[in-house]
């Protein structure tokens, strides 16, 4: 792995001498490492993805990606303990697990490796982990807006299709549209895993034998998709209430179409490209001083035209950055369909 001088932290002359970095040049690449919790599997984080390559070009440093590839958040905990052990510049991880992570993640602290955390995980967790701020959407704010949305339009059942059930977090999406309409969130929530046909099944037996159940909410694409083909195929398409989280080509022609009522949006390319802009930001800059770092993001024309050019709008707050919870509908969908699974 090629090490740069982690200059933000103040590491001497005579520490590189003893040779924890090699092949350092005048131009110094700041080498990162961005940790997420998704499976292989999960086309979703394509667009997180996509964020980090960009903020990459756009700020001159080389970001490893790196997930468990079956999802395994044990597996996780290892890759956050490589990460210490590596000396990268900076980390930027999902907190798919507090209790799980802690320990791993203190080992960063312990080494003076500046990190973010971004998607999964709350803004207290963050602070608590001592990370410098956190990226993304509330997810109980998030799932009690798309719930009061329901409300509005008289739900007060649903089935929560959850496809990733081994991020607790996932619940609080659940949990704030079962508040929003009250409905009992425990005896809505289906975990249906990650194989498509087993999601389509497990969805369809569930609408067969649940009838009154007036309204579905998937968490995702990997669940939105087989979903979709779910409802179609019992001829409730347009009939049955159904919201998702996050888009991809088919959750767009599903709003198009009527299938699907909106879409929430956390708009997962900021959840790549601000955490890596900020460690960039920061290593240049040589401190860790989050606002006068986001003040000089926020000025960034680069930063400027990939939100312009994608319809994107980051919420600032304090020292953290919501991406979510956005709203794609009827209305909009034409705008962000054609960046659906790259960009949006």
């Amino acid at each position: 792995m090629k090490c740069s001088i982690r200059k933000v932290l103040g590491l001497t002359a005579a520490v590189l001498s003893l040779g924890l970095c090699t092949g350092v040049g005048a131009e110094t690449v700041a080498h990162f490492d961005f940790i997420t919790h998704a499976p292989d599997s999960d086309a979703w984080w394509n667009t997180v993805k996509n964020g980090i390559k960009q903020a990459d070009d756009d700020f001159n440093v080389q970001t490893d990606y790196r997930n468990p590839p079956n999802g395994d958040l044990a597996d996780m905990v290892q890759l956050v303990n490589q990460a210490a052990a590596r000396n990268y510049d900076g980390v930027v991880t999902t907190i798919a697990d507090f209790d799980l992570l802690k320990g791993s993640v203190s080992r960063l602290k312990a080494k003076n490796i500046p990190f973010i955390t971004a998607n999964t995980g709350t803004e207290k967790q963050s602070a608590e982990l001592g990370a410098l701020m956190h990226v993304g959407q509330p997810e109980y704010l998030a799932g009690k807006e798309a719930g009061l949305r329901a409300k509005a339009d008289g739900i007060s059942t649903f089935l929560c299709v959850n496809h990733y059930a081994t991020n607790p977090l996932s619940f609080e999406r659940c949990r704030g549209f079962a508040e929003a309409i009250g409905a009992d969130m425990k005896a809505s929530v289906l975990d249906v895993g990650t194989d498509p046909t087993g999601i389509e099944g497990k969805v369809s037996a569930f609408l067969r034998t649940h009838p009154n159940t007036q309204a579905v909410l998937t968490l995702g694409p990997t669940s939105a998709d087989p979903t979709i083909r779910a409802v179609t195929r019992m001829g409730l398409a347009g009939k049955i209430w159904f919201a998702t989280f996050d888009i991809d080509a088919d959750v767009a022609k599903a709003i198009k179409d009527g299938t699907i009522k909106f879409c929430t949006d956390q708009q997962p390319y900021l959840q790549g490209y601000i955490p890596i802009a900020m460690l960039a930001i920061m290593h240049r800059t040589h401190n860790t001083d989050v606002l006068q770092a986001r003040s000089e993001l926020e000025k960034d024309p680069r930063f400027i035209k990939r939100l312009q050019d994608y319809g994107l709008k980051p919420v600032y707050e304090g020292r953290n950055i919501s991406s979510g919870p956005g709203f794609i509908t009827p209305q909009n969908i034409e705008q962000v369909s054609a960046l659906a699974g790259r960009y949006r």
